[in-house]
């Protein structure tokens, strides 16, 4: 009991960075300016590494660019040593986002209801986690500071802001909302409210060790990075099995853990006075035993330190009242100071332990690594100076060779490319001369061409525009595939012949490295050039109109139009097909459409004049188509000639008529279909040779410029990386000059990087 107090009046005294005063009957108010709080060594340790890892990332980033400035194809610096010095700029950045995340991490753990949650909120001087009797805290709840003026919270994987009130649903075992065991809730409290979160400390609340088996998943997933361990025991009971097993389990994954043990409730201490050294003793060696001899993770003396008799539901309250916070006023057991002494204590001496354990574990191995970066780059950088000076010859000599290369293919490229124009010129006059040539012949063959098709046909209007249609598709393929098999070969023959002439000419001023990819451009008579032709019947002959009305060929308006110069038969086109002259006595092909022309300078005794008159008089009476007029004809007509005459004409007249009107079947209606179509599918195929045989050309001329246009490209492309390689060359001459001196710097800056590290190890890691 003398210890204890002498420990506590210490406390009182002002030993230690807490100043404190009593006051008769009332709370105890302690100064809690943390000025020269060793926590905040770790703040100070933590600033002044990552401001060293700032400068050792601007290193590697410079080492990087100068490594790439002198790699490739200049041959200063490997590829693999371009690689190992890439690398670091990536594992740099890993080491600082660690940096900027490394916090001093406390885990509190003990058995259900021993009030982990009130020791934590004590600590923070407000009731921020949920606590009371029975089973409470049901998940892992995390406390850490926020830079914001309002309290939240966040679920793990959720980046929604909770009220901070929720964490009393959540984290509650009582509440029906409740998480699972395993679930972490993080809380984050404005530090400006709290200067333990102000200096980078984290706590972690548990479940009760003895509520779930899952005691691996737990120190896997939440203990593997905490700096102390806070035991919470009961001090009205003793440790536990469970609670043993607990750090037994902790001390196989992590090497050395600090652990301290907090046997709270230690105001029941006050109802049986009689007996609180020998309980305070029982416990103590119980504590100093498992710290030191089970766990094995300090020594029997340090254990004596690590152990404290508190209550921190007298600390909460004494603390809340302190800041005026509405609570409520219990009678506090006799020797409240003393063990809120006990719990200041308890704070001081994890301060300096936490302090100390998370700058030696969380930045003694970067800085190490970044000792070992420095080295690691400035070794590659000596490798680049050395063989800086070697390489310089061998880039002047490169720069003279592509000066002369790039220099012949140019004078080569513009040769060719002035013979190869025109060449391409001769053969697009030569194709479209063959083309309008040969599709003029197979013009005038078209009426054979036609004859081919043998499809039945039908006078009825759908069944002849089925034929029509049927007929325009004949025709096309047959032009076009008489075209193509005229003309394809020869040309095809020829554009192969260019082609290889062009790949030949273009391949001998190519670089040798650029040949294969040109040898890919044009494969000879694997896929053949082929002219296409686009007659296109059906929107070229869409105004065709046959008429297929019946004429007789000798009717009088016939007769008469032949003498006047007129065609009698027109079709629905304004150009009409022109017709053979047939004589009369064939009898094996009768026409009624044919026309035939009597050339006699006298008929009978009649002359000119009288002729004149008959011709105007009988057109006037087929116009009229009066009967009278017919009557008046007659009587002219057997007035002058005679009964006989007129009788004979009107047989024979009679029997012509009857043999055309006999023989008017479908099959001569046929020919006469075929003949208009002829007439007209010939008049508007000349239109349209000389556009043919444009396009045919036009096609020839593309496929030998896009062909040429390619090995160009080709020739180009070599030519540009040509170029680029000058540049290269070039650009290289200049760093090599400089790369002793670069080098040197960077070097220097190496060892700069080096001593501060040396520096940083002197403040932070050897100081006791």
């Amino acid at each position: 009991m003398a210890a204890y107090v002498n420990r506590s009046m210490s406390m009182m005294a002002g030993d230690g960075p807490h100043n404190v005063a009593i006051l008769n009957n009332g709370p105890v108010r302690v100064n809690m300016a943390n000025v020269d709080s060793p926590l905040q060594i770790f703040v100070r340790a933590k600033k002044k590494i990552n401001d060293i890892f700032v400068e050792i990332d601007d290193y590697v980033k410079d080492a990087v660019s100068f490594m790439h400035a002198v790699s490739g194809e200049k041959g200063i610096a490997t590829p693999q040593d371009v690689a190992n010095v890439e690398a670091y700029v990536s594992k740099v950045q890993a080491i600082r986002e660690v940096l900027k995340r490394d916090h001093m991490k406390v885990a509190f753990f003990g058995r259900t209801s021993n009030g982990k949650s009130t020791v934590i909120n004590a600590m923070l001087h407000d009731k921020i986690l949920p606590s009371g009797i029975g089973h409470t805290t049901n998940c892992f709840l995390q406390v850490e500071g926020s830079d914001t003026n309002e309290a939240f919270l966040r679920t793990d994987g959720s980046e929604e802001k909770l009220n901070v009130q929720s964490v009393s649903q959540l984290g509650h075992a009582l509440c029906a909302s409740r998480l699972q065991e395993c679930s972490l809730v993080h809380v984050y409290w404005p530090r400006e409210l709290c200067a333990l979160l102000r200096d980078d400390v984290v706590l972690v609340d548990s479940p009760g060790v003895d509520v779930t088996p899952n005691l691996d998943e737990w120190i896997d997933q939440y203990c593997l990075d905490a700096d102390v361990f806070v035991l919470v025991a009961n001090a009205e009971s003793t440790l536990m099995v469970t609670e043993k097993n607990f750090f037994h389990k902790v001390s196989t994954k992590i090497s050395q853990p600090n652990i301290f043990i907090l046997n709270n409730r230690w105001d029941a201490s006050a109802s049986e006075p009689e007996y609180l050294d020998q309980v305070r003793t029982q416990h103590a060696n119980r504590c100093v035993d498992f710290l030191s001899r089970e766990l094995r993770v300090c020594s029997p003396k340090e254990a004596e330190e690590r152990i404290f008799f508190i209550s921190a539901k007298e600390a909460l309250l004494t603390r809340m009242r302190e800041r005026e916070k509405p609570v409520s006023s219990p009678i506090l057991a006799d020797g409240h100071q003393v063990r809120y002494f006990e719990f200041v204590d308890f704070e001081r001496k994890f301060e300096e332990c936490i302090s100390q354990s998370a700058v030696r574990t969380k930045f003694a191995q970067h800085s190490r690594r970044g000792k070992n970066i420095a080295a690691d780059v400035m070794a590659a950088l000596e490798q680049v100076y050395n063989s800086a000076t070697d390489r310089k010859t061998t880039m002047v000599e490169k720069q003279r060779l592509l000066h002369e290369q790039l220099s012949a293919i140019e004078e080569q490229l513009t040769t060719i490319t002035r013979q190869m124009k025109d060449k391409i010129n001769r053969m697009v006059e030569s194709v479209e001369h063959k083309v309008s040539l040969t599709l003029s012949q197979e013009i005038r063959r078209l009426s054979a061409l036609v004859d081919e098709y043998d499809a039945l046909f039908r006078p009825e209007r759908a069944a002849l525009e089925q034929y029509k249609r049927a007929l325009h598709r004949h025709v096309e393929a047959g032009l076009g595939s008489r075209l193509k098999k005229r003309l394809s070969s020869d040309i095809g023959h020829e554009m192969d012949e260019a082609q290889k002439e062009m790949a030949e000419r273009m391949y001998s001023i190519l670089p040798s490295h650029k040949r294969g990819a040109a040898a890919a451009v044009i494969v000879p008579h694997q896929q053949p050039f082929e002219v296409l032709y686009r007659l296109n019947c059906d929107n070229l002959c869409a105004d065709f109109h046959e008429d297929l009305s019946f004429r007789f060929s000798y009717g009088i308006t016939a007769l008469i139009q032949r003498f006047q110069g007129k065609h009698a038969n027109r079709i629905a086109l304004k150009n009409p097909p022109t017709y053979a002259q047939i004589p009369p006595t064939i009898s094996n092909s009768p026409l009624p459409t044919m026309e035939v022309s009597r050339t006699s300078s006298a008929i009978g005794p009649l002359s000119a004049e009288d002729w004149g008159m008959i011709s105007r008089f009988a057109l006037g009476t087929l116009t009229s188509q009066g009967t009278m007029g017919g009557l008046l004809l007659s009587g002219l007509l057997l007035k002058t000639v005679g009964w006989r005459v007129v009788a004979v004409t009107a047989a024979v007249y009679g029997a012509l008529y009857a043999y055309e009107r006999l023989t008017w079947t479908a099959k001569a209606q046929e020919r006469l279909f075929k003949k208009q179509y002829v007439a007209h599918a010939s008049k508007k195929l000349r239109l349209i040779v000389d556009l043919t045989s444009a396009n045919c050309s036009h096609q020839v001329q593309q496929e030998l410029s896009t062909m040429f246009a390619r090995l160009c490209r080709l020739v180009d492309e070599a030519t540009t990386e040509m170029d680029g390689e000058l540049c290269e060359v070039r650009d290289n001459i200049k760093l090599l000059e400089d790369a002793s001196a670069a080098a040197k710097r960077l070097r220097n800056k190496a060892n700069y990087l080096a001593h501060e590290l040396e520096l940083f190890d002197d403040s932070f890691l050897k100081r006791d």
